[in-house]
């Protein structure tokens, strides 16, 4: 079992076993953006042993099936709609906030060798690729997959696929930026472990946002144009036939 999880992609295996999605966080593995790499090679280049990790994917599988979404089986204007609600609305509230704990922790502590210089300047740079990107969604790309227009759809995917990855890469450099843990140093104070607390939440949160929309929504669309089908509507069929990476 595990060595058949090993030559499955990210992408697949966080679409396709619950729980999947923490256990390759905790590892560093990109689901998102690498969601295209077979865990084997994704692990390798970590320097981790993959049939460790599959070993703990095995583990998932074992326990009692959970209530979580399967949103590969949902239509494509109700996940847009969870993605609306579940990740643009939480984004907006989160980021000005962090933005704000890390003005004071930069600004109280920048005598001292954790202090995370550059942080807030990072954060802002993100709220604003964000907020651009979001916008491109709402404006552009979600209401032509309501409507089912899909010769206007390819180009603004690729942009959005593109842009994702540039948010992956963002992600990496608040890891560097964070000493590469997210964990606030020992004795630290409330506002800077309030702080590492809300950067974790983030870094969760838009790694499952960008993979539903790779993994799920996006690549449940090519899928259905590879077999002809028009791209889902909000009153069609279900948003997926298979889960790739991306």
């Amino acid at each position: 079992m595990p060595e058949t999880l090993m030559d499955r992609s990210l992408g697949e295996l966080a679409c396709a076993v619950a729980g999947a999605t923490a256990v390759l966080s905790r590892h560093r593995l990109d689901f998102c953006c690498g969601g295209a790499q077979t865990l084997r090679a994704a692990a390798a280049d970590r320097g981790l042993d993959p049939a460790t990790v599959a070993a703990e994917l095995v583990e998932l599988q074992r326990r009692p099936a959970r209530s979580e979404r399967d949103w590969r089986q949902a239509r494509a204007a109700e996940l847009i709609d969870h993605i609306l609600q579940r990740f643009h609305e939480r984004h907006r509230e989160q980021l000005p906030e962090l933005i704000r704990l890390a003005q004071r922790v930069e600004s109280v502590h920048a005598d001292s060798p954790d202090c995370p210089r550059g942080l807030t300047a990072h954060l802002m740079a993100m709220q604003q690729d964000l907020e651009n990107h979001m916008l491109k969604e709402e404006r552009i790309l979600f209401p032509l997959l309501r409507n089912g227009s899909p010769a206007f759809v390819p180009g603004p995917i690729a942009v959005m696929r593109q842009e994702h990855d540039q948010h992956g890469d963002a992600l990496r450099q608040l890891l560097e930026l964070t000493g590469g843990s997210l964990l606030a140093p020992a004795g630290a104070c409330a506002t800077w472990q309030a702080l590492m607390s809300g950067l974790q939440t983030l870094h969760e949160d838009l790694m499952q946002h960008i993979h539903l929309e790779n993994n799920v929504l996006f690549a449940g669309l090519a899928a259905g144009a590879a077999a002809g089908d028009r791209p889902a509507r909000s009153e069609g069929g279900g948003c997926c036939g298979a889960c790739g990476g991306g």
